[in-house]
């Protein structure tokens, strides 16, 4: 039995849920869309959102679908941040508008147009903070964002998720056998 597709959601106050072909949330943040797989029913009792599914082969969408539509509720009432550190001499950030500009060692500054709904705010120029209220659009530019310089396990250099565990590497010997 699919423990997560059994939990209910619970709807704070602000957000509107629409149930079609698919399930349209909206709140004070913005405007989300979920699909739903056949054979998976949503129901609203009470200010909770129910999920149940026809047959146990479909155990797997069941847990997807409540995962998804969990993400959006919160979304669309809370928002979701996700947090970047960029370590590294002359290593930094700015923000102008929706442009991104990241100076990462490389011969050239780098541009990153944030998508909409989007925001990023930077502290001393090394602390990023992404929000937004679709979670994987927040992940997905994160990623994007640490893919322009990953940690370096040997220098410690790099763009990481803020509390990111690294493993510094011992580099190479000067001793060598002949």
């Amino acid at each position: 039995m699919s423990r997560v597709g059994k939990k209910p959601i619970p709807l704070p106050k602000g957000v509107t849920i629409n149930i079609a072909d698919a399930l349209r949330v909206e709140g004070p943040k913005g405007k989300l869309t979920v699909p739903i797989p056949g054979g998976i029913k949503i129901e609203q009792k009470d200010g909770i959102l129910e999920i149940s599914r026809e047959s146990d082969k479909l155990a797997a969408l069941h847990g997807l679908t409540r995962a998804l539509a969990a993400n959006a509720v919160q979304g669309v009432s809370t928002g979701f941040t996700r947090e970047l550190d960029i370590v590294g001499t002359g290593y930094r950030a700015d923000v102008k508008g929706n442009v991104a500009t990241f100076t990462l060692g490389y011969s050239h500054p780098i541009e990153v147009v944030l998508p909409k709904g989007v925001d990023l705010k930077i502290d001393k120029q090394t602390h990023l903070v992404l929000s937004g209220y679709d979670r994987e659009m927040v992940g997905h530019v994160a990623a994007q964002i640490r893919a322009l310089r990953p940690p370096d396990p040997y220098k410690n250099k790099g763009v990481r998720y803020t509390g990111e565990a690294l493993r510094k590497k011992a580099g190479k010997t000067g001793a060598g056998s002949k």
